[in-house]
């Protein structure tokens, strides 16, 4: 991983002049400079549009009471989108563009969810894709085989719940105080 990232940071800046001085040299040095930076503003509104409306979908989903995953997917891929549009060059601009459109996002989403789904397994838990999460969403379920056994009792209590537990506690303590 190492290795790809640092060939990565080598050989897309070399790539990035490469290409800025082929367009340079046939539309001209001005004109290059004044494309750079319209993609640049264009990018900026567009992440800005994109990214206001993902915050009004997740908005939406938590009133909802629905874990809003793919709006935070799509709101990490919208970051990473306006981050290439800030670095000077036609083809992170590119690849941002590609990114701020929703067809183009929902296809590297689902990509990462499938990736990172493979890669998530907490003692027996897993996240996979049409879980909990809601409908095409991502979300925990428990796995059997594997990891640690299931626990007999319910982890996660309602408040009510455990009112009663230290109720029915209390004459027993009681009991053994006397």
């Amino acid at each position: 991983m190492f290795i790809v990232l640092l060939l990565a940071l080598l050989c897309v800046p070399l790539l990035e002049l490469y290409v800025i001085i082929r367009v340079a040299g046939g539309m001209g040095t001005g004109s290059t400079i004044l494309l750079l930076i319209a993609v640049s503003v264009i990018g900026a509104w567009m992440v800005r549009r994109s990214g206001l409306g993902v915050l009004n979908q997740i908005r939406v989903r938590l009133d909802r009471g629905e874990l809003p995953t793919n709006e935070l997917v799509d709101g990490l891929l919208i970051l990473v989108a306006g981050a290439l549009m800030l670095t000077p060059g036609f083809i992170t601009d590119a690849v941002g563009l590609l990114l701020l459109f929703f067809p183009t996002r929902l296809v590297v989403r689902s990509l990462l969810v499938r990736h990172f789904a493979k890669k998530i397994n907490l003692h027996g838990w897993t996240a996979a894709p049409g879980g909990p999460g809601g409908p095409g969403g991502f979300g925990f379920g428990y796995t059997s085989g594997g990891g640690r056994r299931r626990p007999s009792r319910p982890d996660i209590r309602d408040v009510d719940d455990v009112r009663e537990v230290r109720e029915s506690r209390e004459p027993d303590q009681d009991q053994e105080r006397d």
